[in-house]
């Protein structure tokens, strides 16, 4: 999957995110709307880690999500 997916699904996909990023904030989220160097920049300001390992969290997350959630994006359950 890929970041477009995730932001074109973005309100079936940001609880999944919320769960694994539980320092972010509602107004983050919302200001996130499912754009990545948004994402990744407010992981690295909460958690205080590099924009590198923010990166990293970030694909390693869209990577699960395609295995998880797949039935999201083509509507099969």
């Amino acid at each position: 999957m890929n970041w477009d997916t995730v932001e074109g699904n973005w309100k079936q996909f940001k609880g999944k995110a919320r769960e694994k990023w539980g320092k972010l904030t509602d107004n983050d989220w919302e200001q996130i709307a499912g754009k990545k160097d948004q994402l990744v920049g407010r992981v690295q300001e909460r958690y205080g880690i590099s924009k590198d390992e923010a990166q990293k969290q970030a694909d390693e997350w869209c990577r699960t999500q395609t295995a998880v959630d797949d039935s999201v994006v083509t509507g099969k359950r």
